[in-house]
């Protein structure tokens, strides 16, 4: 199959799926077998394009120009195709997850469910497959405006409460800052919004001014990264069925964000630019001020979910601070940290909807002891904690240590401090949690009955026991996944070689 049919084919895919998952509504089985099928269909297509990328390839599709100069277009290169492996296949595991977690918790309106869902990876191939920032900026509001009934999915107060949010935050960042940003760049770079090795606009003249400006728009445009002040929709949008936390953490929404950021700063600006752009400075402190707030945040609160919402935006912050840094060892820790961060985080966030579904209880201080009743699910969570505070052998070491060396050659010492103060709280707000639920507390029963007969749903356990382990398999594969991102940093093949132990 050429490269075209299957970029055409990653994007299509997902309408397909949709529409049969409308079809098949009334028949859930045959709906649910439907969104199994097409996530692995989608799965094999971008491993497909993925293995031309590690061949040397850049598969391209040009479908047409929406006006002149503003053309659809799309290249699949190292960035993307991870970004696109990490949201395919997570789909699959969330997927079997949501049919237990759906079923089990008796939601409605599943049907609307599966198609905003499919919807929504076919904006995330998209973001991943974009070939400029044109079809970038297209298809991150696809992902926006479909992911957006998820978020009002019970339909209660607090549910559309959290979609006004989520909806008015992103979208008024994305047209007020991002679309300037790009309609600047277009100005900049003589009608050219193209993603260029080395930079687009590396050889176009503008002054520390002009470039700080745009960096800033860029940056804060793209509001799916969470960087504060624009983080609040994302603890709003916890009102949402827990598999579409799973999707806004992990698999698509926030994801899409930072690795715009990733993008944008290696194929737009790229590394030289960077370097000499002053907000670049300006914005690292403000990543680390969101790394280190948002922590102490998520030590103040009760609501699993909500700690964990506060978890992300810390996590998520960086990734931009990898691109911020704008060096080799920094911009792959910011690469590698949306895979082992998805791995964790989507593996927390299941725990954590198996473990309502079972009991109804959100609040941790009701979770002492109940790890003896559910030992799976709470080893799982175990594990993805250690990812996320960064443990050797789990993937979650990896992002931490090439962010590390990033900050060394960038000159700035006093981001290490940061990251080791990072770690220490997230030990401080993750660990306790499958600690205190494991071992024996003194004067503390779990529940004697489950909410629903026989506890957690069987998908709803083996899914983030699944997603466990893969933190761990992800930390062995750290060489060939870091060789094959290397060609994005103009350091093909080297970077593990010289800089891990």
């Amino acid at each position: 199959m050429t490269p075209e049919f299957l970029i055409a084919a990653a994007l299509i895919l997902p309408l397909i799926i949709a529409a049969g998952i409308a079809v098949l509504g009334k028949f859930p089985n045959l709906r649910e077998g439907v969104t199994i099928v097409g996530s692995f269909a989608l799965f094999a297509v971008v491993v497909q394009l993925t293995m031309m990328v590690s061949a040397g390839q850049r598969p391209e599709l040009f479908i047409g120009e929406a006006v002149p100069g503003l053309a659809f277009a799309f290249k699949l290169e190292p960035l993307g195709a991870l970004f696109a492996v990490v949201a395919s296949g997570l789909w699959i595991v969330n997927s079997f997850y949501s049919i237990g977690y759906m079923r089990g918790n008796r939601e409605r309106n599943q049907t609307r469910f599966y198609i905003c869902f499919a919807l929504a990876i076919c904006g995330a191939m998209g973001v991943a497959m974009s070939g400029n920032l044109f079809t970038l900026f297209v298809f991150y509001e696809v992902l926006t405006l479909s992911t957006y009934p998820l978020v009002a999915h019970k339909g209660d107060a607090a549910a559309q409460r959290g979609a006004r949010i989520y909806l008015l935050t992103l979208l008024g960042t994305s047209i007020g800052f991002f679309l300037t940003a790009v309609m600047w760049t277009w100005a900049l770079a003589g009608q050219n919004l193209d993603f260029v090795d080395g930079g687009l606009l590396a050889n176009v003249a503008m002054s520390p001014v002009v470039a700080s400006a745009l960096l800033l728009l860029f940056v804060f445009g793209l509001g799916k990264a969470a960087l504060m002040p624009f983080h609040f929709w994302l603890p709003n949008a916890m009102v949402a069925p827990t598999p579409v936390s799973a999707l806004l953490h992990a698999v698509a929404v926030v994801k899409a964000g930072v690795f715009a950021v990733m993008k944008i700063s290696v194929y737009i600006f790229g590394v030289d630019l960077m370097n000499a752009t002053p907000s670049a400075d300006f914005l690292i402190v403000v990543a680390c001020v969101t790394i280190v707030l948002a922590s102490l945040i998520a030590m103040t609160k009760d609501n699993l979910k909500a700690r964990l919402a506060y978890s992300t935006i810390a996590q998520l912050a960086y990734v931009t601070l990898g691109a911020l840094l704008a060096t080799e060892a920094g911009m792959m820790g910011g690469s590698l940290q949306i895979a082992a961060h998805a791995a964790g985080k989507i593996t927390l966030f299941m725990c954590a909807g198996a473990i309502y579904v079972a009991t109804g209880l959100t609040n941790i201080s009701d979770m002492k002891g109940l790890g003896r009743k559910m030992p799976i699910v709470f080893i799982a969570f175990f594990v993805a904690s250690l990812s996320i505070i960064g443990i050797p052998p789990l993937a979650g070491a990896w992002p931490k240590y090439e962010l590390m060396q990033g900050a060394v050659d960038a000159g700035m010492d006093w981001v290490l401090a940061v990251l080791i103060i990072s770690s220490l709280l997230n030990i401080a707000y993750l660990l306790p949690i499958p600690i205190l639920a494991l071992m024996p507390v003194p004067g503390t029963k779990p529940p004697k009955e489950f909410k629903r007969p026989g506890g957690a749903p069987a998908l709803t356990v083996a899914a983030p026991a699944f997603t466990a382990a893969l933190c761990i398999f992800l930390f062995f594969m750290i060489t060939p996944i870091s060789n094959f991102l290397a060609p994005a940093f103009e350091a093909p093949g080297t970077l593990i070689e010289a800089d891990l132990p």
